[in-house]
């Protein structure tokens, strides 16, 4: 603690998570400019393994959304 009673790492780690819930929604919202459904660019922004810029590029170069859902997931 603080000299005010703060939990100092407690704090960061809000701060951490409220970083990460900026890079999902984020994420999410890029997924759906693409074209994805809201359900399908949540899904695909919270999996680490999803690389954002080859989801895109699938449904850029004429992937089905549907298709691109069973080769990303």
């Amino acid at each position: 603690m603080d000299e005010t009673g703060t939990d100092t790492m407690a704090a960061a780690e809000t701060q951490i998570e409220s970083e990460s819930e900026r890079i999902h929604r984020w994420r999410a919202e890029e997924l759906e400019r693409a074209g994805y459904t809201s359900s399908q660019a949540l899904e695909l922004a919270l999996r680490h393994d999803v690389d954002l810029h080859d989801a895109v590029d699938l449904l850029r170069r004429g992937c089905s959304i549907e298709l691109a859902m069973k080769i990303l997931t």
